[in-house]
C-alpha cells in the first residue's frame, strides 16, 4: 500500500474483463494480513476493497466513485498468492463486493473471474522459469471449436496453470495461449548443448476464440475444474436427493433440485412457479427486473433451498436461484440464443438479487452436472443426445440470455464427477495503482 501526494491511499492493481465480468485482481502482498491472526482477512479488507469498488452506494447503485459498474458482474476483486500446496502454483481468493451495502462476501467462486487468474499468476512469475520451461507445449488446431485439418488451422503455444480456489478448496487447472518475448532468458541447470538462451513466454490474449456475451474474437482459455463436487457442503446432492420439495413460509410447495458443484445451486423449473410458455419468450432479465413479485419469490425459494442445504440463507451469494426452461422455449434474445446452435436446456440466473444477462459460470458448471443426474429436474428437461459411441453425451449446450456455453463433464466408471470443463477468454484492461 502506498500514499498519493495528496494523501489518498494506494495499492497496485489489475483492473480486468475475465469471462463476462469485470473486477480488480490484486496481490494478497500488498493487502493487510488478518489483525486477529486467524487467516480471516474480512475485516482488514473491508476498510480497502469497497471504496475501491465504489461502496457502499445505497441510493444510486452506480459505484460511480470507484471501479465497479454497479451489477454483480462487475463489482468483484480477485487476490492472488504464490501457493505452497504440492498441487497448485497459486492461491486465489474471489470476494464479491455488495454494490450498495459494500459487504464483502467470500462464501463461493467465481468462474467467470477464475479465468483470468492463470494468465495473471504466470505473468507475475508465481512460476520459476524453469517450471514453466515444463509446462508449455505447441498446440496445431482450432480455438474456434473449427474441426481438425482445415486449412486455417493454426500452430501456437500454451500454458499451463494450477489453481487453488480458498473460498472452495478446490483445484482447477487452466490452460491459455503464451508468446515468447524478444527478451530471452539464460538456461540455467539442465540446459542442453552447453548454452544459449530461451525465449521467455508470457500471456497472449489475441486469437480467434468467441464466446458470447463478449464482443470480438480473442485467446481460448480453458478451465478444468477438478473434484468439483461439493465445494461447500461436500455432496454433489446435499440432501442426497435429485428433487427435493421446499416448503415456503405462506404454506405453498415447490419442487427443486439442489445440487453443489462448483457453486452451490437450486434449480426450479419454470412451470413450478406457474409461469406459462407464452410468458417464458418473454422472460429477460429486464423483464425479471420489472417484476419485483417474482424476485421476492425467487429469493424465498433461494432462502428455502439454502436452509435446506445446510446453508446461511442470509448469504446471497451461495446458493444462486437458476430458473430452468425446456430448450423448446426461448428467453433472451428475440433473434434465439446461440446463433443455430442446438441448445440442451435453457436457464435464467439470479445473482445476489439481481436477474443475470448471461450465466454465473460456476451455476453453469452445476447446471451441466444436474443435468446428467439421473431425476433431477435438469436431467428431466434436457435435450437427450448421444455422443460418438452412440452413449447419452454429458456435454451440455446451455441457452441463456446473451447466448449459450457448452460444459463438458467427466465422470468415473461409478458416476462420480471426475472434472467441469469449459472455455473463456479475459483480458488485461489497465494497469497500475487503484486508489480507494
Amino acid at each position: 500500500m502506498s500514499s498519493s501526494p495528496e494523501g489518498q491511499r494506494a495499492l497496485p492493481a489489475l483492473f480486468v474483463r475475465s469471462g463476462t465480468s469485470n473486477g480488480l485482481v490484486l496481490r494478497a502482498s500488498d493487502l493487510p494480513l488478518s489483525a486477529s491472526g486467524n487467516g480471516n482477512h474480512g475485516e482488514e479488507w473491508a476498510r480497502i476493497l469497497p471504496a475501491a469498488m465504489g461502496s457502499p452506494d445505497p441510493l444510486t447503485g452506480r459505484q460511480l466513485d470507484g471501479m465497479g459498474g454497479g451489477i454483480s458482474s462487475t463489482s468483484k476483486v480477485c487476490v492472488l498468492a504464490p501457493s505452497r500446496r504440492d498441487d497448485a502454483d497459486v492461491d486465489f481468493t474471489f470476494v464479491q463486493v455488495g454494490v450498495r451495502d459494500g459487504k464483502l462476501d467470500m462464501e463461493g467462486n467465481c468462474g467467470n473471474m477464475s479465468a483470468v487468474v492463470g494468465p495473471v499468476a504466470w505473468d507475475w512469475g508465481y512460476l520459476s522459469e524453469r517450471e514453466k520451461r515444463g509446462r508449455i507445449r505447441t498446440v496445431r488446431g482450432m480455438e474456434d471449436g473449427g474441426m481438425e485439418g482445415e486449412e486455417d488451422e493454426e500452430e501456437y503455444t500454451e500454458a499451463f496453470v494450477r489453481v487453488f480456489n480458498t473460498n472452495t478448496s478446490k483445484i482447477i487447472h487452466a490452460r491459455f495461449r503464451v508468446r515468447a518475448s524478444n527478451r530471452g532468458i539464460k538456461q540455467g541447470e539442465g540446459k542442453r548443448d552447453g548454452g544459449g538462451e530461451s525465449p521467455q513466454y508470457s500471456y497472449c490474449p489475441s486469437g480467434n476464440y468467441a464466446m458470447d456475451g463478449v464482443p470480438g474474437k480473442q485467446s481460448r482459455i480453458t478451465l478444468s475444474f477438478i473434484d468439483p463436487a461439493g465445494a461447500k457442503t461436500r455432496r454433489a446432492l446435499p440432501t442426497g436427493n435429485a428433487v427435493d420439495v421446499l416448503d415456503l413460509p405462506d404454506g405453498s410447495t415447490i419442487r427443486a433440485s439442489l445440487v453443489d458443484v462448483s457453486n452451490p445451486g437450486v434449480f426450479v423449473a419454470l412451470e413450478e412457479l406457474g409461469l406459462r410458455a407464452g410468458k417464458a419468450n418473454k422472460l429477460t432479465p429486464a423483464a425479471v427486473e420489472a417484476d419485483e413479485p417474482l424476485k421476492a419469490r425467487l429469493e424465498i425459494i433461494r432462502r428455502a433451498g439454502a436452509e435446506r442445504m445446510g446453508l446461511d440463507p442470509e448469504v446471497e451469494s451461495v446458493p444462486k436461484i437458476v430458473l430452468l426452461l425446456s430448450p423448446d422455449l426461448r428467453s433472451g434474445r428475440e433473434t434465439g440464443d446461440g446463433g443455430g446452435v442446438e441448445v440442451d436446456i435453457r436457464c435464467l440466473a439470479m445473482s445476489m438479487g439481481q436477474a443475470h444477462k448471461a450465466a454465473p459460470l460456476t451455476l453453469a458448471l452445476c447446471l451441466g452436472a444436474a443435468a446428467n443426474i439421473e431425476g433431477s429436474l435438469a436431467e428431466q428437461l434436457r435435450r437427450k443426445r448421444v455422443d460418438g459411441t452412440g452413449k447419452s453425451s454429458s456435454s451440455i449446450v446451455i441457452g441463456h440470455p446473451s447466448g449459450t456455453v457448452e460444459i463438458g463433464a467427466t465422470f468415473d466408471e461409478e458416476g462420480n464427477i471426475v472434472s467441469a470443463d469449459l472455455h473463456r477468454t479475459a483480458r488485461i484492461l489497465m494497469k497500475g495503482e487503484v486508489y480507494y
